[in-house]
């Protein structure tokens, strides 16, 4: 089954983001202040190492300030003649290594914890996409929910005609949401290009790499909301790929486990009943905002000629099924991804319509669920 239905946080029936505290302000000159155990050690390994380093700044500066001061030549200092000296050449080989033993030893053991996935509560997949996230609940409360994830920011403040918010491209209209204390394993891959699944106050950040499955793991000590992004240069609109999590406690993550299942359900009463023209139109218009006007533009006018027009295109103006294959299976060798994956059966046949009746295209036609599922199979 595709995924459910673009739904946004708020209509859930449970108003689950009044429970938690936004995330305190991340600090200017230091790491977001950590709520998981790995973070906190990263915190603390990095304040360590930001000693040391000041330590020995401090250390050989100050000794070669004090030379060029008390031995400068105006002050008739001789320069020394000598050649080699062991004291000196083990003290300098020791010394290094014993800071470097030090450092590393706080680290391996860090990293190694990282490492450990096992024995989750719950285990969720992440796919990145050109540009949004996928979320699969695979295994623990919540197994078999599937939603995408999309940058929620309002265009008006992207392109500079509003003020800026306060999570500016740091919003997304589905965010994940686990339970406070439990283990969550996040699984990373990616459908086109290589992402980064990133999270700053759980000290996490793995790569999604197509064709391959990578692991992490958090565990959330603190209710809240917590921003990251995906941190790998992956195109054009590599910006605009925010990630968010709510910790919650464990009765509102089961009324939201709920809540999201219902949405499934009601997504297969979606996927196999006929719709009316204005209703696909309009919902179509939502789908096609969240997922294909970044490339094809709002206006339809696309970007030439990576992204080709839709306004006007012979493809969209001609036979339905060619288009629905297109959307359905993408098109190698170019940037038209396959969203049959992502996407239910109503959405497609949603903005499949919305394209063909938009803009200078009016073709009157509707796409029904039904049509998109018979695509399924060809």
């Amino acid at each position: 089954m595709g995924f459910a239905s673009r739904i946004t946080a708020s209509a859930l029936p449970i108003a689950y983001a009044a429970c938690v505290s936004a995330q305190d302000a991340p600090s200017r000159y230091n790491l977001q202040p950590p709520v998981t155990g790995i973070a906190t050690e990263i915190y603390s390994m990095h304040t360590l190492m930001l000693i040391i380093c000041l330590v020995i700044f401090v250390g050989v500066f100050g000794v070669m300030f004090w030379s060029v001061i008390h031995h400068r030549k105006s002050r008739g200092a001789v320069a020394a003649n000598f050649h080699e000296n062991t004291a000196v050449e083990i003290a300098w080989t020791v010394v290094p290594i014993l800071i470097l033993l030090g450092m590393a030893w706080p680290a391996t053991k860090t990293v190694i914890a990282m490492k450990d996935t096992s024995s989750p509560d719950i285990t969720i997949k992440a796919t990145g996409y050109q540009w949004k996230w996928g979320y699969d609940y695979l295994q623990g409360e919540g197994e078999g929910i599937r939603f995408l994830s999309n940058a929620s920011t309002p265009r008006e403040q992207i392109e500079g005609k509003a003020e800026k918010g306060a999570h500016y491209l740091l919003e997304v209209d589905n965010p994940v949401v686990v339970p406070v204390g439990k283990k969550v394993r996040v699984l990373t891959t990616a459908a086109d290009v290589i992402h980064s699944w990133w999270v700053p106050a759980f000290g996490v950040k793995q790569d999604a790499i197509p064709g391959f499955i990578r692991d992490t793991w958090f565990r959330a000590e603190q209710e809240g909301i917590y921003r990251g992004n995906c941190a790998e240069l992956c195109g054009k609109d590599h910006g605009f790929m925010p990630i968010e999590v709510h910790v919650v406690s464990a009765e509102r993550y089961s009324a939201w486990v709920q809540g999201r299942l219902a949405l499934t359900a009601a997504a297969k009463v979606d996927d196999a009943r006929e719709w009316g023209l204005g209703e696909l139109v309009e919902r179509g218009r939502v789908v096609f905002e969240a997922n294909c006007a970044a490339c094809h533009q709002a206006d339809g006018k696309g970007l030439p000629p990576a992204f080709p027009a839709l306004d006007g295109s012979p493809l969209v103006q001609g036979d339905k099924a060619a288009q629905i294959d297109l959307v359905l299976k993408g098109k190698q060798g170019t940037a038209m991804m396959a969203f049959g994956a992502q996407l239910s059966d109503a959405d497609l046949a949603a903005v499949i319509t919305y394209t063909r009746n938009a803009w200078s295209n009016v073709s009157g036609e509707a796409v029904q669920p039904v049509e998109v599922a018979a695509g399924r199979g060809n």
